[in-house]
Formats: C-alpha cells, sequence, structure tokens
C-alpha cells in the first residue's frame, strides 16, 4: 500500500459500495485498468457492487438503481453517483427543481387557527431536463434505501474528446449546442445535495485534474485525443481524493 494510504478506522472500511454512473465509472472502458472505485476496492477492501455504464446520462440512474435492488436487494450499505457529464454534452436543459402552485393549508398560532392560501413548491419530475431528472432519480433512491447512505460526486473537469469524425467533444470552454456552460451542469449536482439532503463531494475541485491545462494531458486517456477519461494515473488521484474525503461521512448510520 502507498505511503498514505492507511485505511486503518475508515469509516468506509470494508464496507458494501454500489458506483453508478458513466464510463468514467464503467468497469468496461479501456482508459485506465483500474477505476477509482477499484482503488478504494483495494485501499479498503470494499466489496464493490458497479453500474456505471459508457454514454449514459442521469436519466439511467433509475436502470441502475433496479439492477442494484435486482441483484443485492438491501444488502448494501452506500450509494455513490458519479454523473452530469454526459448531459452537458448532449445538450439536455437544466431545468428548474420546483414548480410554484397554489394551495391551502391549515395554519395555527396561539389562538388564531384556520383555512389559509399559500404558494407551495412541488418537486418537478422531468424527464427531459437535468434537474427533472436528478429529481426523479434521488426521490426513488431515498424511497428504496431510506436508511443508506447516498453520496453525489460532481463531474470532473473536461477537454477535447475525438472518436473519428463522429464523436468530436469539444473542451469545457465552450459552450453546448443549447448554449449552456459546463459548470452549470456541475453546480446543479452541488444544488442536488441541498435540494435532496445528500452529501456532495465536488471532485471538479478537489480533484485537481485540469485537462484543459496542457500539463495534465497525463492523467488523461491520450493528451491529443481523449481528455476527458482518465487513466490510471487519473483514476488513482481521484480515489486518494475520494478516500480522504470520506473520511469526514458515515458510511453507515
Amino acid at each position: 500500500m502507498a505511503c498514505g494510504l492507511q485505511a486503518q478506522q475508515h469509516p468506509w472500511q470494508g464496507k458494501r459500495v454500489a458506483y453508478f454512473g458513466d464510463s468514467i465509472t464503467d468497469p468496461n472502458n479501456k482508459a485506465a485498468k483500474t477505476k477509482y472505485w477499484g482503488y478504494l476496492q483495494d485501499w479498503l477492501q470494499q466489496t464493490v457492487y458497479v453500474y456505471g455504464k459508457s454514454g449514459r446520462q442521469w436519466n439511467d440512474i433509475p436502470r441502475q438503481l433496479g439492477l442494484l435492488q435486482q441483484e443485492h436487494g438491501d444488502d448494501v450499505d452506500a450509494i455513490m453517483i458519479f454523473m452530469g457529464t454526459n448531459d452537458f454534452n448532449h445538450g439536455v436543459p437544466l431545468g428548474e427543481w420546483y414548480e410554484v402552485v397554489d394551495t391551502t393549508v391549515f395554519f395555527a398560532r396561539g389562538n388564531e387557527s384556520g383555512m389559509v392560501a399559500r404558494l407551495a413548491r412541488k418537486p418537478i419530475m422531468n424527464p427531459k431536463t437535468l434537474r427533472g431528472r436528478i429529481n426523479i432519480a434521488l426521490s426513488q433512491l431515498k424511497a428504496a434505501y431510506p436508511t443508506k447512505q447516498i453520496v453525489l460526486l460532481t463531474p470532473i473537469h473536461r477537454a477535447l474528446f475525438q472518436v473519428g469524425d463522429k464523436n468530436v467533444q469539444p473542451s469545457e470552454y465552450v459552450q453546448n449546442r443549447i448554449g449552456e456552460w459546463f459548470s452549470d451542469y456541475v453546480e446543479a449536482v452541488v444544488e442536488a445535495g441541498r435540494v435532496w439532503s445528500v452529501p456532495v463531494i465536488d471532485i471538479n475541485a478537489l480533484s485537481g485534474l485540469l485537462p484543459v491545462v496542457p500539463a495534465h494531458g497525463q492523467y488523461f486517456n491520450n493528451a491529443e485525443t481523449d481528455l476527458l477519461h482518465p487513466n490510471d494515473e487519473g483514476h488513482r488521484r481521484l480515489g486518494r481524493t475520494l478516500m480522504e474525503q470520506l473520511r469526514a461521512l458515515p458510511c453507515v448510520f
């Protein structure tokens, strides 16, 4: 084990953790032999259930949740979700968290009581927007696993990804096809933590990976054509960051 990676008394030591996500989590993605969850599995002796699938967006989380329930039921300690970069690339509208509706509620204060008119928020379950997709996914996760730890990871920075002439994804410095910035998709995941009371680890900031800087090509699959997918060293850096951040979070309650 590398220096500084002692796992004694780590709250996630030996736990059963499900990992949801896209190609960066997908065990079949060839950019790295060992993914961030593989390092955590090694360093913390975790039992891992990995459901990440290349190309998937936030609307795939309910499918991944269904597989976890089908294969492991309640035998899981925590769920980690690393998703959002493909929603940006595909130009999914950001949307809103809530719609505001008229309602009447019973209100009492001291000797005064009765029905009063108020405005109320209602979560928007829209599968065509990012915030709507997150609402759908986390409402289902919260219902399915109310006693389990659920952790969100923000998407990491991204630069050029090019596979032939039919799959070219520009740097995050370029708006997507609907004129939105990548950073707004990152912030939506941060906001989701407050909306749904789940911890967020902002690895977009904390990992230090910044592929728009040429020197950081060493952490990615190919410095010329794939500055989207971390290589083994990039995943190792992600894993070390997560290991230290997870020390501050309980895995079981």
